[in-house]
């Protein structure tokens, strides 16, 4: 049993997937354990006393990437989430790019950056990053496909790069897009969208104008609004 449960877990890890463990510290079947597969939803080591209210309360913690100590019923038991990295997918190569991209590797974020002009997208303005994609979006987007743990931060104002980027992820499920220009530019891309049949749902979660409302004027200002939003996301789940 611990040899499977230790596969499971090589799996997930291996496959970068997001998982769980689930193992009983006090009550009955203490030491008892569970694997769980967060991308399916099902129980890769099963157990009869993981029922579907603790698994609800599991997935809700995967979601938040947050292990913790839960009681339930007559058991307390211990979730350890397997989450690997999230992705950041960064569109435009300006300043406020390259002072987002080391942030949010720091933060633990596997950072992407593209951009069609090739003089942008270098090591030099951008070291150390896991990937640079000169191109449009429908190149960065066949290298990299969405999934519910994929970030994007849209930072060029022209529609060549966000139209593409925007039709993708219409029916996609992705953990954050988020789109910069002003109240007004933002205001215009909702009026566009919803033209194009977006419902109010959709339309809702894009986060824009991009970033909490820190009042930034620098881009590296401007990129800290952007993580904090980004994070404030990440950790509560969406």
């Amino acid at each position: 049993m611990v040899t499977s449960a230790m596969q499971a877990i090589d799996r997930l890890v291996s496959d970068g997937r997001l998982g769980a463990v689930v193992t009983i510290i006090d009550g009955p079947d203490i030491g008892s354990f569970a694997v769980i597969d967060g991308a399916s939803g099902s129980r890769e080591i099963g157990a009869t006393w993981l029922d579907d209210p603790l698994m609800a309360d599991v997935v809700a913690l995967m979601a938040r990437e947050e292990s913790l100590a839960i009681t339930h019923g007559d058991r307390r038991l211990f979730v350890d989430v397997v989450a690997p990295p999230p992705t950041m997918l960064i569109f435009g190569a300006g300043h406020v790019a390259q002072m987002l991209a080391p942030m949010a590797q720091s933060a633990g974020f596997r950072v992407v950056v593209s951009d069609a002009r090739s003089d942008w997208i270098t090591h030099e303005r951008f070291p150390g990053i896991d990937g640079r994609v000169v191109g449009w979006p429908d190149r960065v987007l066949d290298l990299h496909p969405l999934d519910a743990r994929t970030f994007i931060v849209l930072l060029s104002h022209d529609r060549r790069f966000e139209d593409p980027v925007f039709s993708a992820v219409r029916d996609a499920q992705v953990a954050y897009i988020g789109a910069m220009g002003s109240r007004r530019t933002h205001a215009g891309r909702l009026e566009r969208l919803a033209a194009e049949g977006w419902t109010p749902e959709q339309l809702g979660a894009i986060h824009g104008p991009i970033g909490l409302d820190l009042s930034a004027r620098t881009p590296a200002e401007t990129a800290v609004s952007i993580m904090a939003e980004v994070i404030l996301v990440r950790r509560s789940g969406g």
